[in-house]
């Protein structure tokens, strides 16, 4: 990460002591730059305040030989890239790390309130501070963004000088700007700007109104300050007031898949720059003589039979007929989890994996009899697996839950062949659902009318998000969905207790569709510490069961009832029924689905009718 400039430190006497001559960096660790400190997000630095450059020129800006490749062919075909790489790394072995550009640009001086350009201040050469005050300067806690991911500094000359004649720029009006803070209360109210031109004083109460800027007629500028010469576009979106710290300011939009045979072989790996030109080979013998020459001489890491293997699951995996080289993007992620459902059903058992595997599943041993009249049919320990999550792109204001493809904002100024992304190591659980119950269980009119509430919320909020009106995303829920992603909430919560990982740690992944009725909760951590056997241990069949009916147990009751049970919409957009953080909410980075879309009615049932759960049968009388 680039060196921010020093601060002048003071001595016991209040001189100023000498400047630190060494630079000095930020550090994050390689997952929160793909989930927190991604491209386009703000990153504070001690008093400083950066903006994560894009991958353009990655030599300069994402130093390619500090960032390994990482492979996941399903995953890379999906998103359009040849590979990913990681983030590099921000140790005393990095030369460079991650690099980042000041934003935002305005400050102000904390010591004499003077509010300027930081260019203003004439800093002296490797500081940032007042050159009057010889105080570090505080970057602005406002920014203004919209939602297709544009942002830029706050207009503070047209808030102050709303009404007046002007081009916009401090200074036009011959005077300097100052903020202060009367300190009297938190509110904006206390956040009030003055220009020595004698203007009346503006606080900030009311900049974060939704259509305060569009009132001032002040409008988005497309600035994208995170790419290096990007040029400013045009743009039809109203801009908004944020909080440089909110969290609206950058949301990552990460796409993810589970390395599964036969990719999840290491070896296969050596063959990735080879595939275009083994797909016009058609013979064991044509592929092995090019193979030798390929490797030149050495042993090939796999035989001409099993290329000829590999090359048949890529053909079938990635049809080239019915989807077409620009197919939707959405659709062969959705075909994606097809694949993993099916090996997750089917297994890989551990005798027949070697060193270089990295997906092991198989089923439990014990005895099967403690899950019998549960609704759960064919759990499967996943004794080792490996998630691959790349930073496809980011959103702004919105959240990438409820938003269309039309609000992302792309990494990069030129289209680039490779994403950042992390390699996680795990092992989970798989549970499935008894389908033959769990269609009796849907058609029931209480619970079809339940989710169909749930739905039409969902989908207004969708449509009112989306930037095009004529491709409105479908909502996904349905009564399959919403009951796999309520268990899965209340199972690692109840998991959490015994598996010895808090459930910050623990997430879900939901297989809901025509055929498909599972949730695999796995631990996913960048190092070994995710392979640690406390959480498979907790699919045996007789724990399984003790844990399914003391987490149904649980749910059943919130501290916050009567209010959260009888709740007709909570959460965001009102896409929650009965939720809360008191009963089944996780944090957001183990939800797929930002903690929306839940309901623990369809688990236990309500007081008025039981019959709506769908384990209300392992409550009793």
């Amino acid at each position: 990460m680039i060196p921010p400039p020093s601060r002048r430190r003071r001595g016991a006497d209040g001189s100023a002591a000498p400047a630190r001559t060494l630079p000095r960096r930020g550090a994050v660790r390689r997952a929160q730059a793909i989930t927190t400190y991604g491209v386009g997000s703000l990153i504070a630095v001690e008093q400083e305040s950066f903006i994560v450059a894009g991958i353009d020129g990655a030599d300069r800006y994402w130093p390619r030989d500090e960032a390994p490749v990482i492979h996941e062919p399903r995953l890379a075909r999906v998103l359009g890239v040849d590979h990913f790489r990681l983030p590099p790394a921000s140790g005393d072995d990095s030369r460079d790390g991650l690099r980042v550009r000041r934003f935002p640009l305005w400050h102000h001086c904390p010591e004499c309130h003077a509010l300027d350009h930081v260019r203003k201040f004439n800093s002296p050469p490797g500081r940032n501070e007042c050159a009057e005050c010889s105080e570090p300067l505080v970057p602005s806690r406002f920014v203004v963004a919209c939602e297709d991911g544009h942002l830029a500094d706050f207009p503070y000359w047209k808030w102050l000088h709303r009404g007046q004649r002007g081009d916009g720029e401090a200074g036009f009006c011959g005077g300097r700007m100052s903020l202060n803070s009367s300190g009297r209360t938190s509110s904006l109210r206390s956040v009030v700007l003055s220009c020595s031109c004698g203007v009346p004083e503006v606080s900030m109460e009311g900049s974060f109104r939704r259509g305060a800027l569009k009132d001032l007629n002040i409008r988005c500028e497309g600035k994208r300050p995170w790419l290096k010469d990007a040029p400013d576009i045009l743009c039809s979106r109203q801009p908004r007031t944020l909080q440089r710290g909110s969290s609206s300011v950058w949301q990552p939009v990460l796409r993810s898949a589970l390395s599964i045979p036969p990719w999840s072989d290491t070896r296969v790996h050596a063959l990735d720059e080879h595939w275009e030109a083994l797909r016009s080979y058609s013979t064991a013998a044509e592929i092995e003589i090019y193979l030798k020459g390929a490797f030149k001489g050495a042993a090939p890491p796999v035989s001409a039979d099993e290329v000829l293997e590999l090359l048949a699951a890529r053909e079938a995996e990635d049809p080239i007929g019915d989807d077409g080289p620009d197919a939707d993007q959405e659709r062969r992620y959705r075909a994606l989890r097809d694949l993993e459902y099916r090996r997750l059903c089917a297994g890989n058992a551990e005798e027949s994996a070697s060193h270089s595997e990295q997906f092991v599943c198989e089923p439990p041993l014990g005895d099967g009899r403690p899950l019998a009249g549960m609704g759960l049919v064919g759990p499967m320990l996943v004794k080792k697996l490996r998630e691959v999550r790349a930073l496809k792109a980011f959103t702004r204001v919105v959240d990438p839950e409820h938003s269309s493809e039309g609000h992302e904002a792309d990494l990069s100024l030129d289209v680039t062949r490779w994403l950042p992304a992390m390699e996680v190591n795990g092992e989970g659980v798989f549970l499935r659902l008894d389908e033959g119950k769990l269609d009796a269980w849907a058609e029931l009119p209480a619970v079809a009318a339940r989710v169909e509430q749930m739905r039409e919320r969902h989908q207004r909020v969708l449509a009112e998000r989306a930037s095009d009106p004529t491709r409105v995303p479908l909502s996904p829920v349905t009564a399959r969905m919403a009951l796999l992603h309520v268990l899965a909430h209340v199972m690692i919560n109840e998991w959490s207790l015994d598996s010895g990982y808090p459930s910050a740690s623990l997430r879900e992944r939901i297989y809901s569709g025509d055929e498909m009725a599972g949730v695999l909760i796995y631990t996913a951590t960048s190092d070994s510490a995710g392979s640690l056997g406390g959480l498979v241990a907790q699919g045996e069949p007789d724990r399984l069961g003790r844990a399914v009916r003391s987490a149904v147990l649980r749910a059943e009751w919130c501290s916050n009832d009567p209010l959260c049970v009888e709740s007709g919409a909570s959460g965001a957009g009102g896409t929650n029924r009965a939720a809360c953080h008191a009963c089944v909410m996780l944090p957001e980075t183990s939800c797929e689905h930002n903690n929306g879309l839940l309901d623990r009615a369809l688990l236990v049932g309500t007081p008025e009718d039981p019959s709506i759960g769908f384990f209300s049968h392992l409550l009793g009388p």
